[in-house]
C-alpha cells in the first residue's frame, strides 16, 4: 500500500498503520521509541467499530476520541495487539535501545493496561527496567463515581530487552567514586511532574505533554538520536525532538493529524527559543 510522508526538518511522519510502515524499516536503525498508544479505555462506544456509526442524531461523536481510531477492542484483543507491537519493535530497535511506553487505565477498564504490561514481560524479549510516574499538574475530580479515586498520575513504562537490563543506554551521569572504584551515579527519581497536554487538536482527544517527552528523552536519548512515535498523532513527540535536535519518524493512521502535526511543527519556529533548564 502506499504510505505518503510528511517532513519537516528532522522530522517524517508517516501516513500508514504504523505495522505497515515499520515494515519499511532496516532492521536495528531505532536508538529510541517513545510513544503513547491508545489506551483501550473507551467502552463506552460499544461493540461499534466504523466511526461513522458512532455519530447520533446530530452527527456529534463525544464517545469518540480519535478520527480514524475507536478505541474499544477487547482486552484479549489489546493483549494481542500489543505483543504483536513489541515484537516489531524488537525488530526496528537498535542494541541497548529502550522504549518509552506511556500508558493509564480507564474507570471502566482497570485491568486492561496491567494485562497488556504482563504481555510483554511474558511473550516478547523484553521487560520492564523501570516504571515512571507522570503526575499531571491539572486533574478534574471523579466526581461520577462512589469509590474511583481521582488520579493525579499516568505511568510511562521503561522496556529494554531482558539480556540488556544492565546495558540500555540511560544519560546518567557519574557523581563520583566510592574507595573501592565503584562509580556513582547522579539521583533522578522516578516521579516526573509535566503539564498535561500541549493545545487541544480537533482530530485527537486524547493528546499527551511534549513537556513529559523532553524531560524522558533528556534521560533516555543518546546525542543525536533517531526516536520513533509508531502513535505520532497530533505531533506530540516530534515537537520534543525537534526542540532537542533530535531526528524522530512517526507513523499515524489519520491523515488530518498527519497535516495537523506538520503544522503545529511549523507554527513551533514561531515560539520563543527554548530553556534546556526547564527540564533539570
Amino acid at each position: 500500500m502506499d504510505i505518503q510522508e510528511y517532513t519537516y526538518n528532522n522530522t517524517v511522519i508517516y501516513n500508514g498503520d504504523c505495522f505497515d510502515v515499520m515494515k519499511q524499516f532496516d532492521t536495528g536503525v531505532v536508538d529510541i521509541i517513545l510513544t503513547s498508544p491508545p489506551y483501550n479505555t473507551n467502552k463506552h462506544a460499544g461493540k461499534n467499530t466504523v466511526i461513522k456509526d458512532l455519530t447520533d442524531k446530530n452527527g456529534l461523536t463525544s464517545n469518540i476520541r480519535y478520527d480514524m481510531h475507536v478505541d474499544n477492542m477487547t482486552n484479549d484483543e489489546y493483549c494481542d495487539f500489543t505483543r504483536k507491537l513489541f515484537i516489531e519493535f524488537d525488530r526496528i530497535l537498535k542494541s541497548n535501545g529502550c522504549i518509552l511506553y506511556n500508558l493509564s487505565y480507564g474507570g471502566e477498564n482497570s485491568e486492561c493496561m496491567f494485562r497488556a504490561v504482563n504481555e510483554v514481560i511474558t511473550k516478547t524479549p523484553f521487560t520492564i527496567a523501570d516504571s515512571i510516574v507522570w503526575k499531571k499538574l491539572n486533574v478534574f475530580p471523579n466526581a461520577t463515581s462512589s469509590n474511583k479515586l481521582t488520579r493525579t498520575c499516568e505511568f510511562i513504562f521503561v522496556f529494554c530487552r531482558e539480556s540488556e537490563y544492565h546495558t540500555f543506554h540511560c544519560n546518567k551521569r557519574i557523581t563520583s567514586y566510592r574507595d573501592t572504584g565503584q562509580a556513582c551515579y547522579e539521583n533522578i527519581q522516578s516521579l516526573i511532574e509535566a503539564k498535561n497536554n500541549d493545545e487541544v487538536c480537533p482530530y485527537n482527544k486524547a493528546t499527551y505533554s511534549s513537556d513529559l517527552c523532553t524531560k524522558l528523552l533528556k534521560i533516555y536519548a543518546p546525542k543525536g538520536a533517531l526516536v520513533y512515535d509508531p502513535f505520532m498523532g497530533s505531533g506530540t513527540t516530534a515537537v520534543a525532538c525537534e526542540k532537542m535536535e533530535l531526528m524522530s519518524w512517526g507513523s499515524e493512521i489519520s491523515k488530518n493529524q498527519c497535516e495537523w502535526a506538520i503544522n503545529r511543527l511549523k507554527r513551533q519556529e514561531t515560539m520563543l527559543e527554548f530553556d534546556f533548564s526547564s527540564c533539570e
